[in-house]
């Protein structure tokens, strides 16, 4: 049995600190510095941590290489199983010449790139997280701006900046109910209050992207537009979770953003549109686009521009993507939920017997296999009904799932790399060393609150994660320093959707999905900067509301 140490190096909780950051540090330097592959830079980051577990946090080679092995497991199961089928079924529809209808369907909503961003990526985007979430919605979206014309590096980057506030509150609350679990804290209030601090970057988040798309010309053209969307999108969250429920938050900030957006948009006086700055000049465009498939560089092909597809042939276009909404809805009605759950196995990983500092037995050693209530298996559905209706044969559909898995073979092993640098840098307390000694800042903890749950997702990815990781933390220092711990608690889901534009597996996802593996460094120098622009005013907020300034904000 191992029992995870706080200070191991020295005594020193500082110097340990520093050391539990190494793996970070590496991994960030050889992603945005040296600009090594994104699985390079993963697995040299793994390699740092468990040198640091075994030689300094003392935990046996035989249960860190476990712990390793756990996470690359689960990187496989339910990460890969995940975006591997939402790329296929895309695959399936470019196969089949659907996706190219369904781009002209877009377009005729509206024939300006920068509104087309902030509804497929951002509203749209919203509903698929809300749903499925596990880089779904940057998959999905990612590949769907690629087909509207834009270039593969600003499909990806605005598939990302999008993918950041609904993170809080989907797929259906997980985040919340996670967090709930860990703290003992109500999960109302603790929706309640993430639904008084996500809205208000909410409201940024398209301004954000119109500059993303078109710089300062499109926000200075759009920005009435954009800002009713993020209103929008914000007062539907905040009435949601503060009013019903934050499983819902993300559905109906979804359709109350897009719709808002649509009806601003379609009342201003029609007059030409630009094209967004940098989607033409060759110079914008990534030299190599070796990853890309035979598909997708066929996808542009077609009918005409001018051509109207027949109601049955729209309704092909847009079946896949009602089918994932569809099978993702029927999933969450409770006897459906409950017959689905049942088939979650919960085993402790063999050899891995691990204590938490308090002497408690770590979660990290148990391993649920959710075999039919995965998103991967929700979406294996949804794309044999895809099949059904595309008229796509089983040998064809099982060629395209074939190759789709090859062409994301160094993503894969980007994820493994990263989900086992994860669960080792957790299971060896290196985690756990880091937030303690963030938590001794005592009042100033709850400016830091956010940046714990930010650290989370860029590591794991996931909100739901990061908050099983750090949520208890979050409370215990809030209860040391006499702040309010449903503040800080709620404090870290939100921070931690900021961290969505820089995890290592969001990047490695959007980068597989418009052929640009090996570039993920290209990616997170575009996005590292307004990650840490928004996570400051997060704290900035957080901060005001521990003070008597916005303490009339917490529940």
């Amino acid at each position: 049995m191992y029992q995870q140490p706080l200070q191991p190096v020295a005594g020193s909780l500082a110097l340990s600190a520093a050391c539990a950051a190494l793996p970070l540090l590496t991994l960030f330097l050889l992603l945005g510095v040296v600009r090594a592959r994104a699985w390079v830079a993963a697995f040299g980051a793994l390699a740092v941590a468990v040198v640091l577990a075994w030689a300094l946090w003392r935990m046996p080679l035989a249960q860190t290489l476990l712990a390793a092995g756990q996470g690359a497991t689960f990187a496989l199961f339910p990460l890969v199983w995940t975006f591997g089928t939402a790329i296929w079924i895309y695959r399936m529809t470019v196969h089949t010449g659907h996706f190219d209808t369904l781009r002209r369907g877009f377009a005729r909503i509206s024939d300006d790139r920068r509104i087309q961003a902030m509804v497929i990526a951002f509203c749209f985007g919203s509903l698929l997280e809300a749903l499925a979430g596990q880089g779904t919605p940057v998959a999905v979206t990612t590949v769907m701006l690629l087909a509207l014309g834009f270039t593969p590096v600003r499909a990806a980057t605005v598939a990302l900046v999008a993918n950041t506030v609904p993170a809080a509150f989907g797929p259906l609350g997980l985040p919340i109910t996670t967090l709930s679990g860990v703290t003992g804290l109500p999960a109302t209030e603790l929706g309640m209050m993430a639904g008084r601090q996500v809205p208000v970057i909410a409201v940024l988040v398209p301004l954000v992207l119109l500059l993303v798309v078109d710089g300062r010309r499109g926000l200075r053209e759009l920005w009435r537009p954009a800002l009713a969307c993020g209103v929008a999108f914000a007062l539907a969250q905040f009435a949601t979770t503060n009013f019903l429920t934050a499983a819902l938050a993300d559905i109906a900030a979804a359709f109350a953003g897009a719709g808002v957006l649509l009806l601003v948009t379609r009342r201003a006086a029609r007059r030409p549109v630009p094209a967004p700055a940098g989607d033409g000049p060759p110079e914008h465009a990534v030299p190599s686009e070796r990853g890309a498939s035979p598909e997708r560089a066929a996808a542009p092909q077609g009918p005409p521009e001018d051509a109207t597809p027949s109601p049955g042939r729209a309704w092909l276009a847009y079946a896949p993507y009602v089918t994932i909404v569809a099978v993702f809805a029927v999933s969450q009605v409770p006897a459906v939920k409950r017959l689905l759950d049942a088939g979650t196995l919960a085993v402790s990983w063999p050899g891995l017997h691990v204590l938490t500092a308090a002497g408690a037995p770590s979660p990290l050693s148990t391993f649920r296999f959710a075999w039919l209530a995965a998103p991967g298996s929700l979406l294996l559905v949804a794309g044999l009904v895809t099949m059904a209706l595309l008229r796509v044969s089983p040998r064809e559909a099982g060629r395209l799932y074939g190759r789709t898995l090859y062409e994301l073979r160094w993503a894969v092993l980007t994820v493994v790399g990263l989900l086992a640098l994860s669960f080792t840098m957790n299971a060896s307390g290196q985690i756990a060393t880091l937030g303690v000694w963030m938590a001794g800042a005592g009042t100033l903890f709850a400016v830091l609150a956010p940046v714990l749950g930010w650290l989370g997702v860029a590591l794991t990815g996931s909100d739901t994660s990061s908050n099983s990781l750090f949520g208890a933390l979050q409370v215990a220092a809030a209860q040391r320093a006499g702040l309010d711990p449903v503040l800080l608690a709620a404090a870290n889901a939100s921070g931690g959707t900021l961290g969505k534009m820089i995890s290592l597996q969001n990047l490695t996802i959007a980068a597989a999905a418009v052929g640009l593996s090996g570039r993920e460094g290209d990616l997170f120098r575009r996005m590292f900067g307004w990650s840490v622009l928004l996570l400051a005013l997060m704290c900035l907020l957080v901060g005001l509301q521990a003070t008597p300034l916005l303490s009339w904000m917490v529940p």
